[in-house]
């Protein structure tokens, strides 16, 4: 089980993995399967159900996720109307057996949705899926702009545990820089309107390395998330990719990769005098807010049921979803396609990527590695039948470099910083053919 051994030289923000096999590794499934012989053979008593809203009041100029800004009432109207009928397929695909262990709603952003519409969402997630809400764990992303009291208010009548927002920068000049126009007042009241909702863990997103940023002002940034007492902050590198707002300006800074790996040693120490926990390099939990009951909130597990036209389903031998686009005219152009789809279609998966016993190990691996608890080695063997070391004796090359310990099982501080370039090193070949091989559009 051989990588791409040369990685490890290059720029530590090659990729961000949120998720293995990438997206961009799917292809269209020919034939189609049957989402009930895809799930069959799945345990389904504890499922994760994903629904994608593809609506947002602006994009971002970093933002390469699937969705539309300005969509007419009549559209989202008739997009969940659909969302119902691909509900229906889905649960008959499933069978009376099925249930969830937790729930997520993402987009775009679901509370680009009225109050109203807000309320169908939940009825086809419990009516037609037969989710209990309240009664699992449920994350809803959000942004400063449709955080309002009457939206925050559907979402705590139906049990919502986590609230995610969308913040990026505290600062008006750095939020327009990185495309995402907002003023700080606005922010401010959509974080207490989260907070007088009652909404047991509040998330808040900030990004680094936005042009002018500084060791000053991202340190306001921080300062001014920490006075909310956030349960948990995600941290992101600024990414420039191909179609977003930001990619379509000249963005070459030679220092850029020095500058990020500098403010997120400082996040870590600011956030680490403050009662921070790290768990990833991306995540930072309050260290009185205890861990979760079951596995930590993560929408890329196995067993993972996806509704809605971005969104992507996980099983263990198949990944699947619809198709992705990222410029305005062909999201546009999926959207169109998915809204004047029969129902019958949503008894099929369409595009996806299949995993050998090669891939489903090397997605555990990498699952596990880029946490800071890193890689259960004896979880890993009763699953597999081997050591994680035999099968990936690469792993020592993290050793080497002081990126890892525990015979490359766990990453230290230097090797969890540049997780971005872990992830990319250990995808498989065929994985990276795959990607190689997809058209941005």
């Amino acid at each position: 089980m051989t990588s791409n051994l040369a990685g490890l030289d290059g720029s530590p923000y090659q990729q961000y993995l949120y998720a293995y096999p990438h997206k961009t590794s799917y292809r269209a499934l020919r034939p189609r399967p049957l989402l009930a012989d895809v799930w069959r053979a799945e345990p389904r008593d504890a499922l994760f159900l994903y629904a994608h809203v593809p609506f947002c009041e602006m994009r971002c100029g970093f933002c390469n996720l699937f969705t539309r800004t300005g969509a007419p009432a009549e559209q989202v109207t008739a997009y969940l109307r659909q969302l119902r009928r691909q509900a229906e397929r889905v649960a008959d695909a499933l069978g009376g057996d099925a249930g969830y262990a937790r729930v997520a709603f993402g987009g775009g952003t679901p509370t680009y949705l009225d109050a109203g519409e807000l309320t169908e969402l939940f009825d086809i997630a419990t009516s037609t899926l037969g989710a209990r809400l309240p009664g699992v764990p449920l994350s809803v992303e959000t942004s400063p702009a449709t955080a309002t009291p009457e939206r925050l208010a559907v979402l705590a009548a139906h049990g919502t545990t986590r609230v995610s927002i969308g913040v990026q920068s505290f600062l008006d000049a750095e939020a327009r820089a990185a495309g995402r126009p907002q003023r700080r007042a606005e922010v401010e009241a959509a974080l207490g309107a989260i907070r007088d909702a009652a909404i047991p863990l509040l998330n808040v997103d900030l990004i680094y390395g936005i042009d002018g940023q500084t060791a000053d002002t991202w340190r306001q940034s921080l300062e001014a998330a920490l006075v909310w007492r956030p349960e948990e902050l995600y941290l992101y590198p600024l990414y420039v990719r191909p179609l977003t707002g930001l990619g379509r300006r000249a963005h070459a800074r030679a220092d850029w990769d020095a500058q990020r790996l500098a403010l997120y040693a400082q996040a870590v120490e600011v956030l680490g005098a403050a009662g921070y926990r790290q768990e990833s390099m991306r995540q930072f939990r309050r260290a009185d807010v205890p861990a979760p009951d079951g596995p930590d909130y993560c929408c890329q597990d196995d067993g993972m049921v996806g509704l809605g036209c971005g969104a992507r389903s996980y099983t263990t031998g198949l990944h699947y979803s619809f198709d992705y686009a990222v410029s305005v005219s062909e999201v546009r152009a999926v959207l169109d396609d998915y809204l004047a789809r029969p129902a019958g279609d949503f008894a099929y998966a369409e595009f996806g990527f299949a995993l050998d016993g090669t891939e489903q190990r090397r997605r555990w691996l990498l699952k596990s590695l880029l946490r800071a608890e890193g890689v259960d080695a004896a979880a890993y063997a009763a699953r597999f039948g081997a050591a994680p070391g035999d099968d990936f004796p690469e792993l020592g090359r993290l050793v080497e470099r002081g990126w890892a310990t525990d015979g490359g099982l766990r990453l230290t501080p230097a090797g969890l910083a540049r997780s971005d370039a872990v992830g990319p090193w250990l995808t498989s070949a065929r994985v990276r053919r795959a990607m190689t091989g997809y058209v941005p559009r």
